[in-house]
């Protein structure tokens, strides 16, 4: 089996990466047809699986619950797990541990992390632990409580310069691939050339190795939130909202089930439990 994380580093300034995230076993093998990159299982999951106002309530459980069932519907196309606020914060072994259930336990083969400098020890030991890392800076959403909320970082020099800094340090101790969230264009830029693992943006613009997106966005089936760099590509939720309208119409109309939609029984049977 070819190495997928080589595989997908490879195709850095060769071809434009794709991902997109997954919480379910039927979204995955969809995912899994259609050939892209790669997988994530997003801690995303709090918001348009759970429908919390964030992702930091999401555990580790959840997290390995939930990628086990991606794994399960796309048994062949690379997967990335999130690890969840406070799953790598506390200390080093409880990092690795907490990182190996998702190899072990749910089937992944990377994960990744929020942070720069600030966690470099954690990473550092997980790639000593011969586990994968994908980076993550700019708008880290368990950092939310820190920024005020969902803004975008990266506009001042010295925030600039931070985040240029912090992906040089993470590439350094060995991360595959940095995800730059909620960062100007041209910043995202910047940081692309300077490095020589793939950059994968969300609301980072367009000139960075690839794209990831939530796949509730992309669908338009999560109403609370629309975030200005997400595309809705297909108005799934606008499908769903017909197709449940249907299905309420018909039945009270008494036009669903209809025969074909039934099973038969033999008539003798019926005309023995009749007369009983």
């Amino acid at each position: 089996m070819k190495n997928r994380i080589e595989v997908f580093s490879q195709k850095k300034g060769k071809e434009k990466l794709t991902l997109l995230t997954a919480y379910d076993y039927s979204t995955a093998s969809f995912l899994e047809d259609s050939k892209i990159d790669a997988i994530l299982v997003g801690d995303s999951l709090g918001m348009v699986f759970q429908g919390n106002d964030d992702t930091l309530s999401v555990t580790m459980d959840e997290m390995v619950y939930h990628t086990r069932a991606v794994r399960g519907g796309a048994p062949d196309t690379f997967l990335i797990a999130d690890m969840p606020f406070l799953s790598y914060h506390v200390n080093i072994e409880e990092t690795i541990h907490n990182a190996g259930r998702f190899i072990k336990e749910a089937g992944a083969e990377a994960v990744k992390l929020e942070g720069g400098e600030e966690i470099i020890d954690k990473i550092k030991a997980l790639l000593s632990a011969k586990i994968p890392v994908m980076g993550h800076l700019g708008l880290t959403p368990q950092s939310i409580n820190v920024f005020g909320g969902f803004k975008i970082q990266g506009k001042s020099l010295e925030a600039a310069k931070r985040i240029i800094q912090d992906a040089m340090i993470l590439e350094d101790a060995g991360v595959f691939a940095i995800v730059l969230e909620g960062i100007p264009e041209k910043l995202a830029r910047i940081i692309t050339k300077k490095l020589n693992i793939p950059t994968i943006g969300i609301g980072a613009g367009r000139f960075v190795d690839g794209q990831i997106l939530v796949i509730n966005d992309i669908f338009g089936n999560y109403k609370q939130l629309t975030p200005k760099f997400a595309k809705k590509f297909s108005d799934v939720g606008k499908e769903m909202e017909h197709g449940i309208q249907t299905f309420i119409n018909e039945v009270k109309q008494g036009v669903f089930p209809e025969q074909k939609h039934s099973f038969s029984i033999d008539q003798d049977i019926i005309d023995i439990l009749s007369k009983e």
